[in-house]
């Protein structure tokens, strides 16, 4: 890749350091140091990198390569804060990968664009299954229904910016600070209030739902 810079070698590369586009090895955190090296004048090496570490999280056999690319991937969290500010393309791709610096590895591989994204947890007062919708087809609490769809609605309640706190609180500051307003408010509303459907009670979106999805950290 540094000689050529190919499409296919490319391609090559990332089936190889990343395998079946999930599952990350030694070889993935190896490599970083020259993806990082490459990835201040090549989207696929920066694309590359982004992926090897949202999946740090894993049982890769990489951890003490992880842990001597502390600099490295420093270095790559300052890269890509700098191409967030330059308003790209593939923002929501660069946010994920900063996510994944940050070890915020649970919201690095699970966030949209919100446009139609949905959450599933249970309530963590009555257990009952509820669906969050945040999207252009409304921003809602509700039991899904095999027949009827999504029914008993309950409006979501945003947080302000104010009384955001911890990485929901840099998540918006920064998607504030790049004009991206879409991604600001549906992180406000991810971050903010629900209502369930089936007994009424009030509860943190983001807390229920990382605290039955973020990965154990070794």
């Amino acid at each position: 890749m540094e000689r050529e810079n190919g499409t296919e070698a490319w391609r090559e590369l990332g089936d190889r350091l990343v395998l079946e586009r999930d599952l990350v090895s030694p070889a993935s955190f190896a490599a970083l140091p020259r993806l990082v090296r490459l990835a201040s004048g090549s989207a696929k090496a920066r694309h590359l990198a982004g992926e090897i570490m949202e999946r740090a999280a894993g049982h890769h056999g990489g951890d003490d390569l992880l842990a001597v690319s502390a600099d490295v991937i420093a270095e790559f969290g300052a890269l890509l804060d700098r191409h967030l500010q330059s308003r790209p393309a593939d923002y929501l791709v660069t946010f994920r990968a900063l996510l994944a610096v940050k070890e915020e590895y649970h919201w690095a591989n699970v966030l949209g664009d919100f446009t139609d994204d949905f959450y599933h947890l249970a309530c963590p007062h009555c257990a009952v299954k509820v669906t969050i919708a945040i999207g252009d087809y409304g921003r809602y609490s509700a039991i899904r229904d095999w027949n009827l769809g999504d029914v008993d609605r309950r409006d979501l309640r945003a947080a302000p910016a104010g009384k955001l706190s911890g990485v929901g609180r840099w998540m918006h500051e920064i998607t504030v600070r790049d004009g991206e307003g879409v991604l600001a408010d549906g992180i406000a509303h991810l971050f903010g209030k629900a209502e369930c459907p089936r007994c009424a009670s009030v509860f943190t979106i983001a807390d229920e739902y990382a605290a039955s999805n973020r990965p154990v950290l070794r």
